[in-house]
């Protein structure tokens, strides 16, 4: 049996949420709250004398096992190359186009790529990379679309003014004119969509 600090540690460990006293109490079968306070306690001290990357904190009514902010930055780099590792070459460059252009719509993003981007944006979104930001005033209303705060962590950059400088910038194609009477007009790949995809979705 184990003894009952590495049961307290190991409920902390296992909940994603705050863990009340009083809920240790009742798990671990504790006489008061006082005794489940004081195995909370002893646990965090464990973890100061083993100069630990945990520590015990008190947040929203309960009891958290987090990492110290000492540890961070190292944190922040393994969420940097996870996330980089998870993004395919045309997710990259849809998120360049996004934090470049941003807000920008799909449609934008579509004719700067050539071809429909509507997958891999739902991809980004998942990814927490980027959010909506509203709706363009256009014909369909479409999504905008910017980046997010995990963006910024996954890349490194403290806001937006530190993406790198690109020579130029990501112009729209000019939209091609169909003279009058012609039968065959230009055609451009709908992509993955389809061509009976509705605007703006």
């Amino acid at each position: 049996m184990p003894e009952p600090i590495s049961l307290v540690e190991a409920l902390l460990f296992a909940s994603d949420a705050p863990v009340e006293a009083e809920r240790i109490r009742e798990v671990l079968d504790l006489a008061s709250v006082a005794d489940a306070r004081e195995l909370i306690a002893r646990l965090g001290e464990r973890y100061a004398q083993q100069e630990s990357a945990l520590q015990v904190v008190e947040a929203g009514g309960g009891f958290r096992l987090v990492t110290r902010p000492e540890v961070a930055p190292w944190l922040v780099r393994l969420a940097r190359s996870r996330t980089r590792s998870r993004l395919s070459r045309p997710a990259l460059e849809t998120l360049a186009i996004v934090a470049y252009k941003q807000p920008v719509s799909r449609p934008d993003v579509d004719a700067i790529r050539g071809v429909n981007s509507e997958a891999v944006l739902d991809n980004l979104m998942e990814k927490r990379m980027i959010r909506t930001a509203g709706r363009k005033d256009a014909p369909g209303r479409p999504f905008l679309y910017e980046t997010t705060r995990e963006f910024l962590v996954a890349f490194g950059l403290r806001d937006l003014s530190e993406l790198p400088q690109v020579e130029g910038e990501l112009l729209l194609p000019e939209p091609v004119a169909v003279a009058a009477g012609d039968a065959n007009p230009p055609q451009q790949d709908p992509g993955p969509g389809g061509a009976d995809e509705p605007a703006g979705s």
